[in-house]
Protein backbone atom coordinates (compact mmCIF):
# COMPACT_ATOMS: atom_id res chain seq x y z
CA UNK A 1 0.00 0.00 0.00
CA UNK A 2 1.14 3.38 -0.73
CA UNK A 3 1.33 5.99 2.29
CA UNK A 4 -1.05 8.92 1.02
CA UNK A 5 0.30 12.66 1.32
CA UNK A 6 1.82 13.69 4.55
CA UNK A 7 -0.29 16.30 5.93
CA UNK A 8 1.79 19.64 6.59
CA UNK A 9 2.78 21.01 10.26
CA UNK A 10 2.75 23.93 12.08
CA UNK A 11 4.59 25.06 14.92
CA UNK A 12 3.00 26.37 17.89
CA UNK A 13 5.05 25.94 20.52
CA UNK A 14 9.33 24.95 21.05
CA UNK A 15 10.51 22.85 24.19
CA UNK A 16 13.21 25.23 26.35
CA UNK A 17 13.71 22.28 29.07
CA UNK A 18 12.48 19.96 31.28
CA UNK A 19 10.11 21.29 34.29
CA UNK A 20 9.44 19.49 37.61
CA UNK A 21 9.75 15.69 38.31
CA UNK A 22 6.88 13.99 36.31
CA UNK A 23 8.30 14.27 32.92
CA UNK A 24 6.66 17.97 32.38
CA UNK A 25 8.47 20.48 29.76
CA UNK A 26 8.50 24.02 29.29
CA UNK A 27 8.02 25.33 25.89
CA UNK A 28 8.14 28.70 24.11
CA UNK A 29 4.86 29.73 22.79
CA UNK A 30 4.95 30.26 19.29
CA UNK A 31 1.44 30.68 18.46
CA UNK A 32 -1.73 33.55 19.10
CA UNK A 33 -4.09 30.67 20.01
CA UNK A 34 -2.78 29.09 23.81
CA UNK A 35 -6.17 28.72 24.39
CA UNK A 36 -6.37 25.97 22.00
CA UNK A 37 -4.14 23.77 24.87
CA UNK A 38 -7.88 23.07 26.44
CA UNK A 39 -8.64 21.25 23.56
CA UNK A 40 -5.87 19.27 22.08
CA UNK A 41 -5.26 16.02 22.76
CA UNK A 42 -3.01 15.27 20.13
CA UNK A 43 0.47 17.06 19.84
CA UNK A 44 3.48 16.15 17.52
CA UNK A 45 7.14 16.71 17.97
CA UNK A 46 9.48 17.64 15.26
CA UNK A 47 12.36 17.06 16.71
CA UNK A 48 15.70 19.19 17.00
CA UNK A 49 17.83 18.16 14.19
CA UNK A 50 14.23 18.36 12.07
CA UNK A 51 14.61 14.12 11.21
CA UNK A 52 12.02 13.21 13.38
CA UNK A 53 8.66 13.57 13.97
CA UNK A 54 6.13 11.49 17.10
CA UNK A 55 2.80 11.88 18.00
CA UNK A 56 2.42 12.36 21.74
CA UNK A 57 -0.89 12.55 23.71
CA UNK A 58 -1.08 15.57 26.27
CA UNK A 59 -2.52 15.01 29.05
CA UNK A 60 -2.13 18.65 30.42
CA UNK A 61 -0.89 21.45 30.69
CA UNK A 62 -0.76 25.28 32.32
CA UNK A 63 1.12 28.25 32.11
CA UNK A 64 3.68 29.48 33.85
CA UNK A 65 6.30 32.94 33.52
CA UNK A 66 5.34 33.53 30.06
CA UNK A 67 5.52 30.07 28.42
CA UNK A 68 3.22 26.41 28.62
CA UNK A 69 4.34 23.46 30.94
CA UNK A 70 3.02 20.04 28.52
CA UNK A 71 2.17 16.96 30.32
CA UNK A 72 2.24 14.34 28.05
CA UNK A 73 1.34 10.35 28.60
CA UNK A 74 3.86 8.13 29.42
CA UNK A 75 6.73 10.88 29.72
CA UNK A 76 6.90 10.53 33.68
CA UNK A 77 10.30 11.46 34.76
CA UNK A 78 12.64 13.50 33.97
CA UNK A 79 15.02 11.62 32.04
CA UNK A 80 11.78 10.19 29.87
CA UNK A 81 11.29 14.23 29.20
CA UNK A 82 14.57 15.37 28.18
CA UNK A 83 14.81 14.54 24.73
CA UNK A 84 11.86 16.57 24.04
CA UNK A 85 14.45 19.26 25.03
CA UNK A 86 14.43 21.24 21.52
CA UNK A 87 11.89 19.78 19.88
CA UNK A 88 8.94 21.83 17.86
CA UNK A 89 5.61 21.10 19.48
CA UNK A 90 3.27 21.09 16.34
CA UNK A 91 0.22 20.21 15.21
CA UNK A 92 -1.43 19.35 10.87
CA UNK A 93 -2.00 22.56 9.12
CA UNK A 94 -5.23 21.62 8.77
CA UNK A 95 -5.83 21.85 12.74
CA UNK A 96 -5.40 25.45 12.88
CA UNK A 97 -7.74 27.32 14.58
CA UNK A 98 -9.99 29.59 12.14
CA UNK A 99 -9.32 32.87 11.27
CA UNK A 100 -11.80 35.99 9.98
CA UNK A 101 -11.97 36.07 6.26
CA UNK A 102 -9.14 38.84 6.40
CA UNK A 103 -6.71 37.77 8.84
CA UNK A 104 -3.43 35.71 7.60
CA UNK A 105 -1.15 32.80 9.13
CA UNK A 106 2.12 34.67 9.09
CA UNK A 107 3.81 31.60 8.44
CA UNK A 108 1.78 31.43 5.29
CA UNK A 109 3.83 34.57 4.01
CA UNK A 110 6.85 32.35 4.42
CA UNK A 111 7.74 31.36 0.23
CA UNK A 112 5.24 34.19 -1.06
CA UNK A 113 6.33 35.96 -4.13
CA UNK A 114 5.48 39.31 -3.17
CA UNK A 115 4.56 41.13 -6.75
CA UNK A 116 4.25 45.25 -6.58
CA UNK A 117 2.92 47.34 -10.06
CA UNK A 118 3.27 43.65 -12.02
CA UNK A 119 6.76 43.91 -11.02
CA UNK A 120 8.49 40.28 -8.94
CA UNK A 121 10.05 41.71 -5.89
CA UNK A 122 11.44 38.61 -4.57
CA UNK A 123 10.30 35.95 -2.30
CA UNK A 124 9.05 36.68 1.83
CA UNK A 125 11.81 34.71 3.65
CA UNK A 126 10.59 35.79 6.87
CA UNK A 127 8.63 38.52 9.02
CA UNK A 128 9.56 40.44 11.86
CA UNK A 129 7.66 42.26 14.25
CA UNK A 130 9.08 45.23 16.04
CA UNK A 131 7.44 48.20 17.79
CA UNK A 132 6.06 49.45 14.32
CA UNK A 133 2.25 48.86 13.70
CA UNK A 134 2.93 46.15 11.00
CA UNK A 135 4.92 43.17 10.41
CA UNK A 136 7.95 43.82 8.11
CA UNK A 137 8.52 41.10 5.36
CA UNK A 138 11.87 40.64 4.80
CA UNK A 139 11.86 39.80 1.10
CA UNK A 140 14.85 38.24 -1.13
CA UNK A 141 14.79 39.88 -4.61
CA UNK A 142 18.14 41.84 -6.27
CA UNK A 143 18.61 42.46 -2.65
CA UNK A 144 17.28 42.16 0.66
CA UNK A 145 14.06 44.62 1.04
CA UNK A 146 12.17 45.41 4.41
CA UNK A 147 8.83 46.30 3.88
CA UNK A 148 5.36 46.92 5.96
CA UNK A 149 2.53 44.05 5.66
CA UNK A 150 0.37 47.57 5.99
CA UNK A 151 -2.83 47.05 4.59
CA UNK A 152 -2.64 50.40 2.64
CA UNK A 153 0.05 48.41 0.80
CA UNK A 154 -1.96 45.22 0.32
CA UNK A 155 -3.85 44.28 -2.94
CA UNK A 156 -4.12 40.97 -2.68
CA UNK A 157 -3.27 37.92 -1.18
CA UNK A 158 -2.88 34.41 -2.20
CA UNK A 159 -1.47 32.42 -0.22
CA UNK A 160 -2.64 29.56 -2.19
CA UNK A 161 -0.84 30.43 -4.86
CA UNK A 162 2.10 31.74 -2.99
CA UNK A 163 1.74 34.82 -4.26
CA UNK A 164 1.34 38.76 -2.76
CA UNK A 165 0.28 41.38 -5.00
CA UNK A 166 1.30 45.15 -2.98
CA UNK A 167 1.31 48.74 -4.26
CA UNK A 168 4.47 49.80 -2.58
CA UNK A 169 4.67 53.60 -2.52
CA UNK A 170 7.71 54.90 -5.00
CA UNK A 171 11.23 55.04 -3.89
CA UNK A 172 10.09 52.43 -0.86
CA UNK A 173 12.61 49.45 -1.94
CA UNK A 174 15.50 52.19 -2.75
CA UNK A 175 15.01 53.10 1.15
CA UNK A 176 17.93 50.64 2.58
CA UNK A 177 20.00 51.01 -0.65
CA UNK A 178 23.68 52.40 -0.56
CA UNK A 179 23.75 55.96 -1.00
CA UNK A 180 25.10 56.89 -4.39
CA UNK A 181 27.79 59.82 -4.63
CA UNK A 182 25.75 63.33 -5.00
CA UNK A 183 23.44 61.91 -2.08
CA UNK A 184 27.27 61.39 0.05
CA UNK A 185 28.40 64.97 -0.54
CA UNK A 186 25.00 66.72 -0.22
CA UNK A 187 24.95 64.79 3.55
CA UNK A 188 28.57 65.78 4.03
CA UNK A 189 27.49 69.59 3.63
CA UNK A 190 24.48 69.31 6.15
CA UNK A 191 26.87 67.88 8.50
Amino acid sequence: MVPGPQPEFVTIAKVTKTQGRHGEVAAALLTSFPERFAERKRLFALSADGKERHELSLEDHWFHKGQVVLKFAGIDSISDAEPLKGCEIQVPQEERARLEDDSIYVSDLAGCTVYSAGREIGKIEDVQFGSGEAPLLVIKGAKEYLVPFAAEYVEKVATGQKRIDMRLPEGMLELDAPLGREEKQRQKQED
